[in-house]
């Protein structure tokens, strides 16, 4: 074995023992992690789906089933974004600019952007999970009525983790140019516009009623989520073509964590 792959593994030993640290942290507080990621998705699935047809209150046109099939892809969308974006920001604006932990971190024998995509990864992973956790969030609050297809797995088991990596991408990006004063904003700025304008509660064909908010909506990259999880697990709702859905998916996560690398690496060296 060269030198070079004695480098590799032990460079890669060392990125799985930071992730695994990560992990260890989130198994040790998971039921306050089930609470805060399941609550938000059922109660809207609650209202939503349960309540509102039993007052007699309208839900957009759908009956209760395709509503639903509707909101749980969406819900899980939201989830696997804001899950992905919280689990790095959070953490990392602290670390930087309160604690500084980073700089413990930074210590191990890897390269810099090595500890950064390690925190995406982990965060990915949390996202992952949280991900699949507005299922039976759902299926309880509506009372047993959460359709799922399961016709496409392949589509359901490679959108949710690039859905997890995008969120968590974003999350590093933001955690590097946001200072504690401001973080008030990331929610009243960001997520909450990414959430309402991100095709959660509605398909993205539905707003060819209004042209140019369904053009500006495709800067949005829950959008995407949301309709890839469609076809995934709706595939009869009318939704975007996957070609689209994957491609920009995997751009944006490509873009983000190129310049959340590059800006990781700027604050923690200055």
């Amino acid at each position: 074995m060269t030198a070079a792959e004695l480098t590799l593994r032990a460079e890669m030993k060392t990125a799985l023992a930071l992730i695994e640290r990560d992990l260890t942290v989130l198994f040790k507080s998971f039921v306050p992690f089930i609470l805060r990621t399941a609550m938000q998705p059922a109660l809207f699935a609650f209202v939503f789906a349960y309540v509102f047809p039993r007052i007699g209150q309208g839900i957009g046109g759908h009956g209760t089933a395709a509503f639903v099939a509707v909101l749980l892809p969406g819900l899980m969308a939201n989830t696997l974004m804001f899950q992905g974006v919280t689990a790095v920001t959070l953490p990392l604006v602290a670390e930087l600019a309160i604690s500084k932990e980073i700089e413990d971190r930074v210590m191990a024998p890897v390269p810099v952007a090595v500890v950064g995509l390690t925190k995406v990864i982990s965060a990915s992973i949390q996202a992952f999970v949280a991900g699949w956790l507005v299922v039976p969030a759902i299926w309880i609050a509506t009372g047993g009525h959460a359709p799922m297809s399961w016709e496409h797995p392949v589509r359901l088991l490679t959108i949710m983790p690039l859905c997890a990596l995008v969120g968590s991408a974003l999350g590093l990006l933001l955690g590097t140019v946001i200072s504690p004063r401001r973080i008030s904003y990331l929610f009243a700025l960001l997520l909450l516009p990414l959430t309402l304008l991100g095709c959660v509660y509605y398909p993205w064909v539905a707003l060819h009623a209004i042209p140019w908010l369904q053009v500006l909506t495709l800067l949005n990259p829950v959008v995407y989520m949301s309709e890839g999880l469609r076809a995934a697990m709706s595939p009869g709702i009318p939704h975007m073509p996957l070609w689209a859905v994957y491609g920009l998916l995997v751009v944006a996560l490509g873009v983000m964590l190129w310049i959340g690398l590059t800006k990781f690496k700027a604050r923690v060296l200055t």
